[in-house]
């Protein structure tokens, strides 16, 4: 047994502990996980914004867009249960039952942070962020520039071509003229 005097001293830090790991228990009830925090995609792409999820009971998804012109819901779910879609992204939003979100045929709006909210029963949740920049592709400028520069190209060879033959020419007619024209004839100039 215990003496009374060790008894007391440990108690209530004996209390506390188990307080404590009790109380982180209820309090990490929901935990979401992601694997990247930051994702850069170009145009007209997919991206899978991949979210993890534990959560005691059943648990409603809830993601949102939200960028310097305001919120904008995207989706609420249950796994398994219901799926609630918003008009926007209704032709290209994919949900998964882990919380994970694809969306397809990226456009540059889409820039921005996405929330994700996992709330259970109980009432409690918890957010997750991912912030998503979406690029525009510069290969299409470059095939422009490529297309511009070929037919700068055939231009320059065909004035390049026309010079050639307009030389080729002057010199021929040039060569035909002193053929015609007589030889230096003995004529003389009198003077007046």
């Amino acid at each position: 047994m215990w003496p009374l005097r060790n008894w007391n001293t440990h108690t209530p830090i004996l209390l506390l502990a188990v307080l404590s790991i009790g109380l982180c228990h209820l309090t990490q009830a929901i935990t979401i996980t992601t694997t990247e925090y930051s994702l850069i995609k170009p145009v007209q792409e997919d991206v899978l914004i991949s979210v993890g999820f534990e959560c005691r009971g059943t648990p409603t998804i809830q993601w949102a867009f939200m960028s310097a012109r305001g919120r904008r819901d995207i989706a609420v779910w249950q796994p398994g249960v219901y799926s609630n879609i918003s008009e926007y992204y209704e032709d290209r939003l994919q949900t998964h039952t882990n919380g994970s979100i694809t969306l397809s045929d990226l456009r540059l709006p889409d820039s921005g942070v996405y929330v994700v909210t996992v709330s259970d029963s109980t009432g409690s949740s918890k957010d997750a962020t991912i912030i998503l920049k979406v690029t525009e592709v510069l290969y299409e400028d470059l095939q422009y520039l490529s297309v511009f520069a070929t037919v700068l190209g055939a231009m320059a060879g065909f004035l390049m071509i026309s010079m050639w033959l307009l030389d080729k020419v002057y010199r021929r007619v040039k060569a035909w003229q002193q053929t015609r024209l007589p030889e230096h004839d003995a004529t003389e100039l009198q003077p007046l």
